[in-house]
């Protein structure tokens, strides 16, 4: 008993150091099975004795990360992301381009939609610059209601001249429990938005358990406390579905290609998700070209390369086959390509 005591308190100390240098709340490490007395069963919730550190209702690892997830209803994207999008934490939400700008809005809007789902009377805050409201313009009111479910009276912009002002407005924002979400719009990659600026948002959104999302457009990637980083880019809309099939020349759902470009549970991967107002949710939707596009191999059953790749012809197996080039074709391709 005394040695796992010991034990726990090793492990503890020790993960507290790392959630200091990370930047997160080591308080919320407490939530987890490494701090459940001996015997506690996996699921089960307790409460630490009077006077003992953290002495607050603990859950399961399992448990703590259901509740801190903000799923987005798409099963494999969930998955990469460890169980959906942080509900209380900083996530990045790229636009690689000034003209995606109102489409990389239309993602953060729609995940704003899903966390106002837990807290209906909650209101969204959106933080910017003078820049980039003159840039990239403000939501539509009517667009708002349509399509994300959103009174326009819930919608709180703040504009300020300097992108200091707008990090400290996001920060001091996470002590409003009015708010069921938090955008901050950055354009670019600017010195300000160091890693210790995005440590304190990180940190801020922990304390109020709700979603900061950092929409950045025309940004780079680089180091910051956010777990999750999404790169969201225009997909093709599909045509508008009917009771016949889909109707040809219309436009139906708005879509998004979204590459998942870090995340907790450190997977990559590339979706195509289209947001369904009428739901207020996400669905996948397969590429229009799913099966391969290039054909096999002319002798044998090894796959073709991807197009463009650069490949190393075996000499030996070449004169074996007695497959050679014409001797028009060695002329052509003596150059380099």
């Amino acid at each position: 008993m005394a040695t796992n005591a010991v034990a726990r308190d090793a492990v503890r100390a020790l993960r507290h150091r790392i959630a200091k240098i990370e930047g997160r709340l080591a308080e919320t490490l407490d939530r987890t099975s490494l701090d459940a007395p001996d015997g506690e069963p996996d699921g089960e919730s307790y409460r630490a004795p009077e006077g003992a550190d953290g002495a607050t209702v603990l859950r399961s690892g399992a448990d703590a990360r259901r509740d801190d997830c903000l799923p987005t209803g798409v099963l494999r994207l969930d998955a990469m992301l460890g169980g959906g999008v942080p509900r209380a934490a900083l996530t990045e939400i790229h636009a690689l381009e000034t003209r995606d700008a109102g489409l990389s809005a239309g993602f953060a809007l729609a995940l704003a939609a899903l966390a106002g789902q837990r807290a209906p009377d909650g209101f969204l805050l959106w933080i910017g610059t003078a820049e980039i409201f003159g840039e990239a313009g403000a939501p539509h009111a009517a667009g708002l209601v349509g399509d994300f479910g959103m009174e326009a009276r819930r919608l709180l912009f703040v504009e300020v001249q300097k992108l200091a002002d707008a990090l400290w407005v996001a920060e001091e924002a996470a002590r409003i429990d009015a708010l069921s979400a938090v955008i901050l719009e950055v354009r670019g990659n600017p010195k300000q938005l160091t890693l210790t600026a995005t440590r304190r948002l990180h940190r801020r959104a922990g304390i109020a358990g709700r979603p900061l999302f950092l929409l950045r457009q025309a940004a780079q990637a680089e180091p910051t406390a956010a777990p999750v980083r999404l790169v969201v880019s225009p997909a093709p809309s599909a045509p508008r579905r009917t009771l016949a099939g889909p109707l040809a020349g219309t436009v139906g759902a708005p879509a998004f290609a979204v590459a998942v470009g870090k995340s907790r549970t450190a997977l990559s991967g590339e979706f195509i998700l289209e947001w369904t107002s009428h739901d207020l949710a996400f669905q996948e939707r397969e590429p229009a070209h799913s099966g391969r596009l290039v054909p096999l191999s002319r002798h044998g059953a090894d796959l073709a390369p991807a197009p463009g790749a650069v490949l190393a012809f075996d000499p030996l197996r070449r004169a074996a086959s007695g497959d050679q080039p014409a001797r028009r074709q060695h002329a052509a391709r003596r150059g380099t390509g």
